[in-house]
């Protein structure tokens, strides 16, 4: 987390995105060291979180960025200098390097087929993970280009008819999966699986089979900021190395996936009480900001996922702690 030793100054007119693809060099590992030499990202007090994406201005021209698309702590040091200028602070080609890198594998959308349930496209399955599927014919059913309005595609067993039950004998199968080393890190919580955002569910999914079915998946991004002499700070967190997912990097302050049966603005609650003990009477002012979505395809993975973000004005000498795993420092 950040105190208030080093600050980053930029100019933004948006919602903080969150940083997990910013790597922390290996130098910076240790906790007490990211407690010693915090860092802060500064917005200048002219400034407004917005989500008009017109209004964006970042510096980042001089950032540099290796063939790992990595950010490191000597970046970090350098561009908070007061000698440090970038050469255009309009230049947006960091920004939509990141875009570019969440919206991966567009070449590869051709070979997922169409995941049906009650004649209505739920996700996508990889030609080649839906070969695994078949041998569980009484759950899930294959379908060639028979010159239908799908083409290829897989379809959940129509004899399956409540969520209750879907939820179950899917469930069954993705623990074979995942005994095979076809899904890793069963994760134990569940997604919910509808064709849009809102719509009756069809039934519920372990968290890490969603992007092998190419299911929509939804997260609770928060930012949280102070304000101190007319200028803003962002807390930074720095993830867990036992995460599973992007060790050791850079993240927001708190949040997480949206499972089956709680609210958007009920999970942020949870979500800040348990990765940074916010307690409820602060963040219940969390304010709705906008959502991002991407669509990143790597291998047999396909995640549709949409992040709804929030942003929390914490109290100046309010100080976030640690709370389980999933945040380091």
């Amino acid at each position: 987390m950040a105190c208030n030793f080093h600050h980053l100054t930029q100019t933004i007119r948006l919602s903080f995105p969150p940083l997990h693809n910013f790597k922390v060099s290996d130098a910076f590992t240790n906790k007490s060291l990211i407690t010693t030499f915090p860092v802060r990202f500064s917005v200048h007090s002219s400034a407004k979180l917005t989500t008009s994406i017109r209004s964006l201005r970042v510096d980042t021209a001089s950032i540099s960025y290796r063939s790992s698309c990595t950010f490191t702590w000597d970046d970090v040091f350098r561009v908070s200098q007061p000698e440090y200028s970038p050469d255009d602070s309009s230049d947006l080609r960091g920004y939509f390097e990141k875009i570019k890198i969440c919206n991966r594998g567009s070449e590869m959308q051709s070979e997922f087929f169409p995941f049906i349930i009650e004649d209505q496209v739920a996700g996508y399955t990889h030609n080649r993970f839906a070969s695994h599927l078949r041998k569980y014919d009484d759950v899930f059913i294959y379908s060639g280009n028979n010159g239908g309005r799908f083409g290829s595609h897989v379809k959940l067993n129509s004899k399956l008819k409540t969520a209750d039950e879907r939820t179950r004998v899917v469930g069954e199968v993705i623990k074979c999966l995942a005994e095979e080393e076809l899904i890793p890190d069963i994760q134990n919580e569940l997604y919910p699986v509808a064709s849009t955002f809102g719509s009756p569910i069809f039934f519920s999914l372990d968290r890490a089979a969603a992007p092998y079915f190419g299911i929509k998946a939804y997260a609770v991004p928060l930012n949280g900021y102070v304000e101190k002499d007319g200028q803003k700070f962002l807390w930074i967190g720095k993830r867990s190395q036992v995460k599973s997912t992007y060790p050791g990097m850079l993240d927001i302050l708190a949040g997480g996936g949206l499972p089956h049966g709680i609210a958007c603005g009920e999970n942020i609650i949870k979500e800040c009480e348990e990765e940074a003990g916010i307690p409820r009477s602060i963040s219940n002012r969390a304010r709705p900001v906008g959502a991002v979505s991407y669509t990143d395809i790597n291998g047999f993975s396909y995640k549709r996922d949409v992040i709804f973000c929030y942003d929390l004005k914490l109290p100046e000498d309010f100080v976030p702690m640690n709370q389980g795993n999933c945040i380091k420092a």
